[in-house]
Parts: C-alpha cells; sequence; structure tokens
C-alpha cells in the first residue's frame, strides 16, 4: 500500500497547542482518509533510511530558516539530495526553502517583510496533477523567508508579486510550495494574532487577518498535491468530469 512520509521540521507555537490539532494531523487530512503516513521528528535527526520505501515525503513548514545554524538542517539538505529520484518530494513553506536550497537555489530573509493572511498566486503550468485546472490559487501564508533565486533545472509553477517564486517544480517528482495549504483560515488567524505587535506590525495583521476571510483554494491545491505524490490519473471526459 502507498505510504507517505512526513518529514516534521518544526511544530504549532505553545498558545495553538491546546486549541487545534497536532501538526502531523493536518497533513494526514491533506492526503485524505486511507492514506498511511509515517512521521519522522526531523529536528530530532529522524530522517527515512530509504527514501524508496515511500512513495513520496512532504517536508512542513518551521519556524526555522534553511541558513540558520542547526544540526537537523544540514542533515535534511544531504537527504533530500540523495532522495531526489528515488521518491516524489513536496516541499511546504519551509520544506519549499528546503527544496529549493538542496538543489541549488538561494534563501533569504526578504526586505518585503512577513507574508501573512490569503496570498494569491498565478499558475504558470499545467501538469497533469494540476486537476481541478485553475489559473490562479489563494492559499494562507505565514513567511519571512523567500526563495530569490533558482537552480537553472527548477520551473516556475506558481508566482505572484510579493513571491515571485511561490511553486516550484523538478523534472517529474518534486515540487514545493511557499504557501500553507494545511492552515485552515482559523489558524492562520490565531498565529498571526499570536505574533500581532512583536513580530508582525499592526497594520498588517489587520490587513491579513481580513483577507483570511475571503474564500480560498485550499482545497485545489490539496488535490493537487495528493494527485502528485499518489499518481492519481486526471479525470477524463468519459468518465463524466466535465471537461
Amino acid at each position: 500500500m502507498t505510504r507517505i512520509a512526513i518529514l516534521e521540521t518544526g511544530h504549532p507555537p505553545d498558545h495553538l497547542k491546546d486549541d487545534f490539532d497536532d501538526y502531523p494531523a493536518r497533513f494526514r487530512a491533506l492526503l485524505g482518509e486511507g492514506v498511511p503516513t509515517t512521521r519522522f521528528d526531523v529536528q530530532s535527526g529522524q530522517l527515512p533510511e530509504d527514501p524508496s520505501v515511500f512513495q513520496g515525503a512532504i517536508v512542513t513548514g518551521s519556524a526555522a530558516g534553511v541558513y540558520d545554524d542547526l544540526p537537523w538542517i544540514p542533515q535534511l539538505i544531504d537527504w533530500l539530495r540523495a532522495a531526489r529520484g528515488r521518491t516524489r518530494l513536496v516541499g511546504i513553506c519551509f520544506g519549499h526553502q528546503a527544496l529549493a536550497h538542496a538543489f541549488g537555489g538561494v534563501v533569504e530573509k526578504s526586505d518585503k517583510g512577513w507574508g501573512v493572511g490569503l496570498h494569491r498566486y498565478d499558475v504558470r503550468e499545467d501538469a497533469p496533477w494540476m486537476h481541478p485546472r485553475a489559473r490562479t490559487i489563494a492559499i494562507p501564508v505565514s513567511h519571512q523567508d523567500q526563495v530569490v533565486a533558482v537552480s537553472d533545472d527548477a520551473r516556475v509553477i506558481a508566482s505572484s508579486g510579493f513571491t515571485p517564486y511561490a511553486g516550484l517544480a523538478w523534472g517529474d517528482d518534486a515540487i514545493s510550495f511557499q504557501c500553507h495549504p494545511e492552515f485552515q483560515p482559523d489558524y492562520a488567524a490565531a498565529l498571526i494574532e499570536g505574533r500581532r505587535g512583536a513580530r508582525i506590525p499592526h497594520d498588517v495583521a489587520d490587513q491579513a487577518i481580513d483577507s483570511l476571510k475571503r474564500p480560498n483554494d485550499r482545497a485545489v491545491l490539496t488535490a493537487w498535491i495528493r494527485a502528485f505524490l499518489l499518481l492519481t490519473p486526471p479525470p477524463v471526459e468519459d468518465d463524466g468530469s466535465g471537461i
């Protein structure tokens, strides 16, 4: 049976742990019921010994930056380089930055400040796993760092003025997104409130909270990631898909 590795690189802030589900549960929900997963605590040095045992691996978000002097980060980067081509890889937020860094890109703390709230991206590619089709997607975000340069073999699959490298792909078996499709709006809002004033300016927080009240496309991006990892075939007209 298909197995997916969840490489957990961060944990929810303490003020959110009692009111919201644990972080790995959000990624299990993203994959849907019936998909077996194995959790690895990357900060504790846990990584799959053999990437090919898994159909795919998701690298989660983290409060850390890929440039931080933490022992588990180079271990993860080395693992990603070794795993490329041996399993399907998906990076989310920090995971997005980790894949870009591992494969030859550059990540920096952005002088644009915090990206929070609901951000809309232009979709730059129509890949087979991108069903339902969408020209743009609006997804919750929470990041200071950004990918500022990519390797020659990277393709930009989603972008915005604020985040030019919001979605990336390498070959047919590695993709990443700067946004958080696993964040429900209430969780994203609570995260912003916990950082208001001390880390996120009040005016930025106000605008972000207001944006989260608008409709989002989490279901679309979730379907894309699930199809990419599980190799779900796209719908065809004979199946009544409405294409």
